[in-house]
């Protein structure tokens, strides 16, 4: 049975060592006045990271004594003789929501779960149907960023030959965008009347999502110069917003692993080549990781498909109007509302199903 609110706060306010991340936030702001440090960039901007990590930390755990004192100020008024039920009833309503985010974010903890997300769409089989489903799908993650007020920017982005998109890349910046963004990986399927179908039949159509945490430069990934393969070209796409049409688009290919990556977002061809550097590490990393859990997997004996390729969640327009997400079996009948970015509930589901097989794996 969880925690009630007024003692999940206090349980959730005691796991922050406060007086040791002070220290330790003092340290790194030391090491960040040392004007030597800018001479490793790459050293400096793991200092940064923690740092910002740390004082994030430190804010969270100003906010739960906060609500914590609040919550004790009623209960103590309460047990003087004083009538402040509702009031303590209305204190816990507007806490609940944030408390319960929090508590999930703290146990976001899994290697790369604070980590910036490469999120990447592909539409699947089916022409039109499947390109515009993909750009649905695009809309949705981009009004998902806006609510959370993540910066989401398009690195690469192919238009359909009728409508839609082919593919598009995503860069997610925020707090633990990868570790909330990973719920997203695999396949949505689609049931609608078609709007492009004269005869107003229902069609299926298929969309791939695909999220990597995007590495920083601590972690070595060995690639070679000679085993990439370097295209420039044009830039293809909506412009504006999206991307900005010029002759600096580059495609890279890691002919070991046939990986391909491409970035367009940039009028510098060099700006794009490095991110699209950075897109493929973070694609080859993924990969080993990938490649680990199975092997991990087969020794466990495990059942469970490991890997996005199956179907994760329908999105049906018609016949009725419901979308089920088929890993946790959380629903949701305000369709629209999911469209328009208002993923929290399939995300928040699946993150508390992995932390819970995670827990059970750790019992036995």
């Amino acid at each position: 049975m969880p925690l009630p609110p007024g003692k999940r706060l206090i349980a959730s306010w005691a796991i922050f060592d406060v007086p040791s991340l002070t220290n330790e936030k003092s340290r790194l702001e030391e090491a960040a006045g040392d004007s030597s440090l800018w001479n490793d960039p790459q050293k400096a901007s793991v200092v940064l990271k923690e740092k910002a990590a740390i004082e994030r930390k430190l804010q969270t755990a100003k906010q739960l004594s906060g609500w914590s004192d609040d919550v004790g100020a009623f209960v103590d008024l309460m047990k003087e003789g004083e009538e402040m039920a509702a009031e303590l009833k209305k204190q816990l309503d507007e806490i609940r929501q944030p408390l319960l985010q929090l508590e999930l974010t703290l146990k976001l903890n899994e290697p790369n779960d604070d980590k910036f997300c490469l999120l990447s769409i592909h539409a699947g089989a089916g022409g039109t149907e499947s390109q515009d489903w993909a750009q649905m799908l695009l809309r949705m993650y981009l009004r998902w960023c806006e609510r959370k007020g993540f910066k989401a920017e398009a690195l690469e982005y192919q238009d359909g030959e009728e409508a839609g998109i082919k593919s598009a890349t995503l860069r997610v910046q925020g707090e633990y965008a990868f570790g909330h963004l990973k719920a997203e990986s695999g396949v949505h399927r689609l049931v609608r009347i078609s709007p492009f179908d004269a005869a107003a039949r229902r069609h299926t159509s298929f969309a791939s999502v695909y999220a990597y945490p995007e590495i920083d430069e601590s972690i070595e990934i060995d690639i070679q110069e000679k085993d990439l393969r370097i295209d420039t070209y044009r830039s293809s796409g909506a412009g504006g917003q999206h991307v900005n049409v010029t002759d600096s688009a580059v495609r890279i290919t890691h002919t070991p692993t046939n990986t391909v990556v491409t970035c367009q977002n940039e009028r510098s061809q060099t700006r794009n080549r490095e991110m699209a550097m950075k897109m493929l590490r973070a694609r080859l990393y993924d990969q080993e990781v990938k490649k680990k859990e199975v092997e991990q997997a087969k020794r466990e004996g495990a059942k469970k498909e490991i890997g996005f390729g199956s179907q994760i969640r329908s999105y049906v327009l018609a016949p009725y109007r419901l979308i089920k997400d088929h890993r946790t079996d959380t629903e949701v009948g305000d369709v629209d509302r999911v469209l328009d970015g208002d993923i929290d509930p399939f995300i928040e589901a699946y993150l508390r199903q992995q932390i819970a097989e995670r827990a059970a794996g750790t019992a036995k």
